[in-house]
């Protein structure tokens, strides 16, 4: 699908108009929000002028070779133009990419939930594996991971743990994490030898900075307790936990600081959060027909990874991805790997689907 010429200076004088009000600007609200539409369009209008540069270099060419009559000059013309046959392709599929629609929580920051599923102590385990595994690629990404609440198990490992990871981007790379995983691997705890499947639930739930989200002080009921698990001296000794329960929807959130006022300020947070995730399902299941055939719905019941230790691989359901890279990707430094496929099949889905409309 070739993007017409008017198009591409569509894109050129947008970027080129919000560029000046913001040099013009003295406002400090505007000058985020223009600052925020300007990184967003120039990749767009940078490659807008790309394209359009090498398709004035092909009809120059053309020209030359229609004329024909400078046998050299046409021998380098037919070199640009075989060049740029592949290019322009090239750059309008790019250009395609950027303009589909964008998920508005791409950029916001998340809170992560990884939840132990059957396979007992063995599971426990694994959902420790998993933490460690987004908690070494968030640090490798230079984002902030802080943990929320942890319910460790007695051999090792987390029954459950709750996270929130800031920065930019997080949401837009984490999306597709969402799902159950399974481990298939010796258990520590089993002499025989034999190999086990086990599974851990993950959640990503996007907490943008502006969540448009109401809560009623007479739908929350507040308790408070006695924090459990690591923490010294501190630990049991003061009602400092929180346990906030939203009433409408018994949604529950625990959060396990230190200080009372700062776990009732998180447990808002996560609980806004919550709900957020919450409507957001719900607006992508009325969806649903429109996301069939994309990576995934999120949904976490869909199992989406297996992780095969005695084979050491990896390999992702959704897009038949596998790697036999299995510790460096629980280490986290090649889950880019997974990730970067991930996005490339979802883009290639929704490009098709842009085509096809």
């Amino acid at each position: 699908m070739s993007i017409q010429t008017a198009k591409l200076d569509q894109m050129i004088d947008r970027f080129d108009q919000v560029e000046a009000r913001l040099s013009a600007s003295a406002d400090p609200e505007e000058i985020v929000r223009l600052s925020r539409e300007h990184a967003e369009l120039k990749r767009v209008a940078d490659k807008a002028r790309t394209l359009k540069s090498a398709r004035a270099d092909m009809e120059e060419a053309e020209s030359i070779l229609e004329d024909g009559s400078d046998k050299d000059m046409s021998a380098l013309a037919e070199e640009e133009r075989v060049r740029l046959k592949k290019l322009i392709p090239a750059l309008e599929r790019e250009l395609q990419l950027l303009l589909l629609p964008k998920d508005r929580d791409d950029e916001a920051s998340i809170i992560l939930e990884i939840r132990a599923g059957t396979g007992g102590d063995e599971a426990a385990l694994f959902a420790g594996d998993l933490f460690s595994m987004y908690q070494r690629y968030a640090s490798n990404k230079g984002w902030r991971l802080e943990v929320i609440d942890a319910s460790e198990s007695e051999v090792g490992g987390y029954k459950e743990i709750i996270a929130s990871i800031a920065g930019a981007g997080v949401f837009g790379r984490m999306k597709f994490e969402s799902g159950v995983h399974r481990v298939q691997r010796v258990p520590v705890t089993e002499s025989g030898g034999r190999i086990h499947t086990s599974a851990a639930t993950v959640a990503v739930l996007p907490a943008p900075e502006e969540v448009d989200i109401v809560i009623r002080d007479e739908d929350i009921r507040i308790d408070t307790m006695r924090a459990s698990g690591a923490g010294g001296q501190h630990v049991n000794k003061t009602d400092s936990a929180v346990r906030m329960t939203h009433i409408p929807t018994g949604i529950v959130v625990i959060s396990q600081e230190k200080s009372q006022h700062q776990n009732r300020a998180i447990a808002m947070q996560v609980l806004k959060t919550r709900l957020y995730d919450k409507e957001r399902a719900e607006r992508d299941a009325a969806r649903a027909a429109e996301r069939k055939g994309q990576v995934g719905s999120g949904d976490r019941s869909e199992r989406i990874r297996t992780y095969n230790f005695p084979q050491g691989r990896v390999s992702d359901h959704r897009i038949n991805l596998t790697l036999y890279k299995l510790s460096e990707i629980l280490s986290g430094d090649a889950l880019d790997e997974v990730i970067d496929a991930l996005l490339a099949e979802d883009q290639a889905a929704r490009l098709a689907a842009m085509e096809q409309a």
